[in-house]
């Protein structure tokens, strides 16, 4: 499938697009991506160079897409870091422009704001924009556990209050589809794992995988590509969850292995598409 991928960028490291756009190729959908920012590396490094890319930027390129076809050969629209309030209208105008083309557009938003170690991290506006603007118009929405708990205003800590949090943002969707928590560590969850917790229409699955200490810039990009690049596929959310999670953890001990300061996509590239998953989720009531 063809899926306009509007996110960040890093020339070193694998965040937003410099992931997303690599994990989708390598599970063999084809990935457009449109920069939001570009930066030489992940802020997370002591020292970082770069630009936000203007709005008025972002939609001539979007014109140049309708101009050759593309937009009309479009399936999928992911959206992620937006770098300022005001991108949140161009990625609105891109969903409308391709469903204008196709109806059926499936839209996923990773709804970037935060993490629970750092707190908010994006500019003013940018929560306000997200919440009003784009998670109605979501199809599937990504969210950590802080941004969910940020988002809803619940409490993630529990597999009750997740589950209900979860439910709650679902409500919010205009056509209720699919959120997938990523991130979550649960006061009454297992010690040493980090679990994520996949909800639709038919049912809830929360699976878990063991924390790593490596340098994680960007898993939560590379997580959201690896289960929509599955998802697409069958559309069962279970199915996406274990084949996304497995691969997830591969890269995890792949970067251990290597001991790179970024995740090491290259090394673990092998491990995307897994042919025996080995993790499986349970089901919540």
């Amino acid at each position: 499938m063809n899926v306009l991928s509007i996110q960040s960028r890093v020339v070193y490291g694998r965040v937003g697009n410099s992931a997303a756009g690599f994990v989708l190729q390598c599970l063999g959908h084809e990935a457009w991506t449109l920069d939001t920012v570009t930066l030489s590396n992940h802020p997370g490094h002591p020292a970082w160079r770069g630009r936000s890319t203007p709005p008025d930027e972002l939609r001539a390129l979007l014109a140049g897409l309708d101009g050759v076809g593309a937009l009309a050969r479009c399936d999928v629209l992911l959206s992620g870091y937006l770098g300022q309030a005001a991108t949140a209208e161009v990625v609105v105008e891109a969903l409308a422009a391709l469903r204008r083309h196709n109806p059926g557009v499936l839209y996923a938003c990773d709804p970037v704001l935060g993490e629970r170690t750092k707190g908010v991290y994006v500019r003013e506006g940018v929560h306000a924009a997200m919440t009003e603007q784009l998670l109605p118009l979501a199809d599937l929405v990504f969210p950590n556990s802080f941004e969910l708990e940020l988002l809803t205003g619940g409490d993630a800590s529990t597999a009750k209050g997740l589950l209900h949090a979860a439910r709650d943002l679902r409500a919010r969707q205009e056509r209720p589809g699919l959120i997938v928590v990523t991130g979550i560590e649960r006061d009454d969850g297992p010690t040493g794992m980090i679990e994520v917790l996949a909800l639709d229409g038919t049912g809830a699955w929360l699976a878990a995988t063991q924390r790593r200490e490596v340098p994680a810039h960007g898993a939560g990009d590379t997580f959201a590509a690896l289960f929509l690049g599955h998802y697409l596929r069958q559309r069962r959310a279970e199915t996406a969850l274990t084949r996304a999670l497995t691969a997830m953890d591969a890269i995890m001990r792949a970067s251990v292995v290597s001991g790179a300061d970024e995740l090491d996509l290259v090394a673990a590239r092998g491990a995307f598409d897994p042919a025996t998953p080995t993790i499986a989720p349970r089901r919540l009531d």
